[in-house]
């Protein structure tokens, strides 16, 4: 497989003059295989060279570091017999080796999507995605002129580094086009819409253009003239419902607080469009508890009014896990930052895939609807 020799040659290279960034393998061969991707990186530990390997599992990841020989070797051994696919990021070319299902290879040579290597340090202490000095922290009001935090922004400071924290997470993981087409529905005042743009934009020197949605006319006037102040020539904010934006083209879908079936709506606009990625945080789950018919007096859990409502979030957020689910997606729901700073503080994540769905999905959706007594979902009858 001579093109496979050419991506480790290249490899070996990038590794020895420092340009090596990580390396991608995917699409495995069984598509029962429990192994769905994996990562390698360069780390050193004890101020020794290793490769770094995070086996994804579908309910796990394991860790297991090589030698650089060993590591190079654990990926030929991977691409042989095991994986189709393989994305090699490196500051000087990117390479991708395509495998098709009757064996035809072919390896692609990409501009580099990164400038810069990642830190080596095994176990590094967390870094800040976001400095007090970008100017549009203070356009926000979460600085003062001069740079300094002003207290009762703090929460909203943390909040804004652990979401990029997160989205740098996300994108390491999925294939994005050279021009990466983002839409924020439901920007609001946009405090994470300009850091996700600033970040992605002038920190990553990602070619990036994001448009954020807004009801409020007064809100969306206010995003633009900080995105001018600030010169974000590809951040727009445009004032209209979501179920009303048209454009296709979108890579990565955000709706961060979209209240009740908006969250719905704007999932429903990223399936369609086949976004690369869909990152929501709901909140006011209305729809499913609207409906629900005597199931309070059935089940003792739902007796106090606190347990009822966090009972029908999980089970509309869960419906929502499900239904992306078979539209090809890798869902997953976790804490997006702590209680402490807010109650909205759930995100619910999918990454496009290209596994055949589970065909026991609807089963399960339609059991839960059952067990409490819900007619429809408004995202499953969005996307019949």
């Amino acid at each position: 497989m001579k093109e496979l020799q050419v991506l480790v040659e290249f490899l070996t290279q990038c590794l020895a003059d420092n340009t090596f960034v990580k390396l991608t393998i995917s699409n495995p061969v069984d598509k029962q295989a429990s192994i769905l991707t994996i990562y390698v990186r360069f780390i050193e530990i004890k101020k020794q060279p290793f490769l770094s390997f995070t086996y994804r599992h579908k309910t796990n990841d394991q860790v297991k570091n090589f030698s650089i020989e060993a590591g190079i070797a654990e990926i030929e051994k991977l691409m042989q017999s095991y994986y189709r696919n393989a994305t090699l990021f490196s500051t000087k070319q990117d390479y991708v080796l395509l495998t098709s299902k009757k064996g035809h290879i072919t390896l692609q040579k990409n501009k580099p999507t990164f400038t810069e290597t990642n830190e080596t340090v095994h176990d590094r202490k967390k870094t800040k995605r976001v400095s007090n000095t970008q100017t549009y922290l203070t356009h926000l009001g979460i600085t003062d002129s001069n740079g300094i935090l002003i207290p009762k922004m703090a929460d909203k400071y943390r909040q804004i580094n652990k979401y990029l924290e997160i989205i740098e997470g996300l994108i390491e993981n999925i294939s994005l086009p050279d021009e990466i087409h983002i839409v924020d529905m439901g920007s609001g005042k946009g405090y994470l819409t300009f850091a996700l743009y600033d970040y992605l934009a002038n920190e990553k020197q990602l070619n990036v253009a994001l448009t954020g949605i807004e009801l409020r006319q007064e809100l969306v006037d206010y995003c633009n003239g900080v995105a001018a102040a600030c010169d974000f020539k590809k951040l727009q904010f445009v004032c209209k419902p979501i179920q009303k934006y048209t454009d296709k083209r979108i890579d990565m879908l955000i709706a961060l607080h979209a209240c009740d079936t908006a969250t719905d709506d704007a999932i429903y606009k990223g399936i369609v469009s086949n976004a690369q990625l869909i990152v929501c945080a709901p909140c006011c789950h209305k729809q499913i508890r609207q409906q629900v018919k005597g199931i309070e007096q059935e089940s003792p859990l739902l007796k106090y009014g606190i347990f009822k409502e966090r009972q029908f979030e999980m089970v509309t957020d869960t419906l929502r896990a499900l239904i992306m689910e078979q539209h090809q997606y890798q869902t997953k729901i976790f804490e997006f930052i702590s209680n402490e700073h807010t109650r909205k503080n759930i995100m619910l994540v999918g990454s496009k895939n290209s596994h055949a769905p589970d065909q026991q999905l609807q089963h399960k959706i339609d059991a839960i609807k059952h067990e409490y007594h819900i007619d429809f979902h408004y995202l499953e009858k969005l996307t019949r």
